[in-house]
């Protein structure tokens, strides 16, 4: 059985409370019941980690090491700062997929940067909850390679982005 580790960071603690308009009414809770539930159906083991705590995200990325199959990671805020983070992912061979619930490339324009997403093998955005099993989709289909540097000039807004292709969602 895979184990995959379901990573969430600053804020999303908050889903059901911030922003609704934005991230919708369910909570942190009904996110990882439904992607558990989702990967359990996949032959999967979950364990579902979040924090607010930059160190603490960076100590479970290396733990993951040996120990997971893949990482299912919302970094929130991180995503757009945090070199701790990316250095973290890009030191084990665990693979990675980057998600975000709203399609951060066409919110403000500080969330169109991601540091992360160089060190993962996909980014998924503006899928809502079900960008999280696109995710471990990607991760089950054995995706290894990373996205690299200047990953984000290769493809349009909107699209889930793979390593070496990319899928388009209407």
């Amino acid at each position: 059985m895979k184990k995959i580790l379901l990573m969430n960071g600053p804020n999303l603690n908050m889903l059901g409370i911030r922003e609704p308009g934005v991230y919708g009414n369910d909570t942190l809770e009904d996110l990882e019941a439904g992607f558990s539930e989702y990967a359990r159906a996949q032959g999967c083991e979950v364990e579902c980690f979040q924090s607010n705590h930059e160190g603490d995200l960076v100590d479970k990325i290396h733990a993951a090491h040996g120990a997971c199959d893949g990482i299912v990671y919302n970094p929130g805020a991180h995503t757009h700062y945090s070199y701790a983070l990316r250095d973290a992912l890009g030191s084990v061979s665990t693979p990675c997929v980057e998600v975000h619930i709203s399609d951060v490339s066409t919110r403000e324009a500080f969330r169109h940067i991601s540091v992360i997403a160089p060190a993962c093998v996909a980014q998924v955005k503006g899928r809502g909850f079900a960008g999280y099993n696109d995710a471990l989709d990607i991760l089950l289909e054995g995706v290894t390679e990373r996205l690299g540097e200047g990953f984000e000039g290769r493809y349009a807004p909107g699209q889930v982005i793979v390593a070496g292709r990319d899928l388009i969602d209407e």
